[in-house]
């Protein structure tokens, strides 16, 4: 089925097979490697990726569901010659430790901030509930958080 969207804001028009799941087609099709598989039951935030401005798991999702959606990765936020002040942010405050579900969490924030550009901790802590790590410990990924709110507030 042929569907239209935006990708990191450029307009594809693109043939997708209806079953694919959207976290699938971005890997595979797209090649973006950010948006990551962990448990592929929207339970990790592993896949999470922003639909119209809304944080969502694309393990959840079906390609031909991004029909006529604009879609935010992490590759589209920003990239190592010109990361976005949140990716800064997560290195900065060691938010970032093995980086699998990094991704995840990064886009997870955007949607927040863009949203409720000063949370309190207990927000942070709503708005990233979805994603799962195994290494930091969640701390320095709050830091993370209010440090990016920090750093975007002073741009």
């Amino acid at each position: 089925m042929m569907i239209e969207f935006i990708l990191n804001g450029t307009p594809h028009k693109l043939d997708v097979e209806p079953e694919k799941r959207a976290l699938d087609f971005l890997r595979d099709d797209m090649s973006l490697k950010s948006v990551k598989e962990g448990c592929g039951e929207g339970e990790c935030g592993a896949c999470t990726i922003i639909v119209d401005k809304k944080a969502v798991c694309s393990c959840m999702m079906l390609a031909s569901e991004l029909e006529g959606k604009e879609i935010l990765t992490s590759e589209g936020l920003g990239n190592s010659e010109n990361p976005h002040p949140i990716q800064q942010a997560y290195v900065k405050a060691g938010g970032v430790q093995c980086g699998f579900c990094t991704p995840g969490f990064v886009m997870s924030t955007k949607a927040l901030l863009d949203e409720n550009p000063n949370p309190s901790d207990a927000e942070i802590k709503k708005a990233l509930e979805g994603n799962l790590c195994r290494c930091t410990g969640y701390e320095k990924i709050i830091d993370s958080v209010k440090l990016a709110s920090e750093m975007i507030a002073s741009e």
